[in-house]
């Protein structure tokens, strides 16, 4: 079994993880996958912000888990789904850190999006 290095972030690669304090709105061919007020922005080095998602808050009987999986030093072992209603396209669209390192431990039990793999995703800022 190969050991896996654990990297915690610092100031060569900062990760931050706060509640995002919009309405997060994900669409795949035209359905709304996911609609949140409750999303969490990770913001890590120079990286884009992604926007986790909680479960409870994606339509989870529309995204099919696949084989993949990916590993991050910062946050984990990473696990993929697919949205099948959007086609090659939507291939692992979805990620998630199901038992991430502690230091982003906020991130469990959410789902984050690819935004070239979905038709949008609608941040808007609470009002």
């Amino acid at each position: 079994m190969t050991e896996k290095t654990i990297k915690v972030p610092g100031p060569d690669h900062p990760i931050t993880v706060e509640p995002a304090g919009a309405r997060v709105v994900v669409t795949v061919a035209g359905r709304v996958i996911a609609d949140t007020g409750n999303a969490l922005v990770l913001r890590e080095a120079s990286y884009p912000p992604a926007y986790y998602i909680p479960r409870n808050d994606v339509e989870m009987a529309l995204l099919e888990r696949t084989d993949h999986s990916t590993y991050c030093p910062y946050k984990g072992d990473c696990a993929y789904y697919s949205v099948p209603i959007g086609g090659e396209r939507a291939v692992n669209a979805v990620w998630t850190y199901e038992a991430p390192y502690s230091a982003v431990k906020a991130i469990a039990q959410h789902l984050a999006f690819y935004p070239s793999r979905v038709d949008s995703i609608d941040v808007q800022a609470a009002g």
